[in-house]
């Protein structure tokens, strides 16, 4: 577990990296990263006229490669990229490569706690994921939608299990698809599978498969459920009772199903994206209660304020009973607590983050080709050059900001700022 209560919260603004300084010595600077407690500074440098070198805080790893990209951290700061060297691909986590090397890899995931990466690889023609460095002993023809269990000790991703070539649509209708954990597929196939997801404990996995041309239902563990549906969106797990719960469509519209059938006596002109509380007592869903209109659903229930163009980025409070999202309407972003948008809108907002305790929320936002900060509903830091989300201290009175300030000079600043 990520121990905030142990990063520095003093309150002070100070420079971490002067990247006005590095754009003068190296030939390009960029995938800029930012660790979650704000300490380091990581940017992929082309050191020479084909090589590429990885810098955080001031410091270059050792070793140069002919590509560098998805510069990221996890949640434990340390810090990972996919790196090629002469032509073949691997990761990197804080300067130490995987010892195995790939013709290509994609789709870095990492564990809730950051301690384990898995990424999806190529060799051959032939497909497979691999965690910490050790690739499944099965591969496949084809693979997508890799996934990480969140203590990171499985992964799981949608695989082709039969070969065919693009006019074989009798055998493609037949099922060539299917989901394999670990590396063993599922022994049964269908004509598509979508949107692995682990159980929280990453002992089973569900998926939405598609069983015929015009038929969906929910895959656990393999075993299908009885119930078949026109359309069918991504199955979520309960936090504590393990229990399977989609977005489905029936007669009347979209619901939100368990293996039983239907949970909510609502329906929708559209459902998808469930998110239960981390109680697991909420489940709340992004709706249209009518065509061209979105909202939130809490238990069945949508909220009253309706969007015209999207909503997303739905989040529960830690204790479950506040619920943020993003909304966009008419070409305008905004931040939407308990149904209630705030008052300014955007060019864009992210994903919006809750204080602790719930008492307070904070996004990021951009405008006019600048970002800033904004704590339930008043700007509180920038606009500036660039900003990542915040991060409430655990007493919620606090806020980490993290940013690039352009004037004077381009820099990297962490500041711990103070909420009145």
């Amino acid at each position: 577990m990520i121990q905030i209560d142990q990063w520095n919260w003093e309150p002070g603004k100070r420079e971490v990296a002067d990247i006005e300084s590095l754009e003068g010595q190296y030939s390009k600077v960029y995938e800029f990263a930012a660790s979650p407690d704000g300490e380091k500074f990581a940017a992929v440098v082309q050191t020479d006229e084909m090589a590429f070198g990885i810098l955080e805080n001031d410091t270059l790893w050792e070793g140069a490669f002919d590509k560098a990209w998805l510069l990221r951290y996890g949640p434990d700061s340390r810090l990972t990229a996919l790196v090629s060297e002469t032509g073949m691909w691997t990761v990197t986590t804080d300067g130490g490569a995987w010892e195995t090397t790939h013709e290509f890899i994609w789709s870095p995931c990492t564990s809730k706690d950051g301690r384990h990466v898995a990424a999806a690889a190529q060799n051959g023609g032939r497909h497979c994921m691999v965690r910490d460095g050790v690739a499944w002993d099965n591969d496949f023809t084809s693979l997508s939608e890799p996934t990480i269990s969140a203590d990171g000790s499985h992964t799981a991703a949608v695989v082709q299990t039969v070969s065919t070539n693009e006019g074989s649509i009798f055998e493609w209708q037949q099922g060539c698809y299917s989901v394999s954990v670990d590396g063993a597929a599922w022994d049964c196939n269908f004509v598509n599978a979508y949107t692995p997801v682990f159980s929280p404990d990453g002992a089973h996995v569900a998926a939405t498969v598609r069983t015929s041309l015009y038929d969906y239902t929910i895959v656990v563990d393999g075993t299908p459920w009885a119930t078949s549906y026109p359309a069918a969106w991504g199955p979520g797990f309960h936090p504590h009772t393990g229990a399977v719960l989609a977005p489905v469509k029936i007669r009347k519209g979209w619901t939100l199903a368990g293996e039983k059938g239907p949970v909510w006596s609502q329906t929708f002109v559209q459902l998808w994206h469930p998110t239960h509380s981390p109680d697991g007592d909420r489940i709340a869903a992004i709706v249209a209660p009518k065509f061209g209109r979105w909202t939130v659903a809490v238990d069945g229930t949508p909220w009253p304020v309706t969007f015209g163009d999207l909503v997303d980025e739905l989040v529960f409070s830690p204790a479950g009973n506040r619920i943020a999202c993003t909304a966009k309407n008419k070409g305008r972003y905004t931040v939407v607590v308990d149904g209630r948008p705030w008052q300014d809108t955007f060019d864009m907002a992210w994903r919006p983050v809750f204080s602790a305790d719930g008492s307070r929320v904070a996004a990021r936002v951009k405008q006019n080709g600048r970002y800033a900060i904004f704590a339930d509903g008043r700007i509180v830091a920038g606009p500036t050059a660039h900003l990542w989300d915040p991060v409430f201290s655990p007493a919620g009175d606090r806020l980490l900001i993290r940013g690039i300030h352009a004037d004077p000079g381009k820099k990297y600043f962490r500041e711990v700022r103070p909420l009145a």
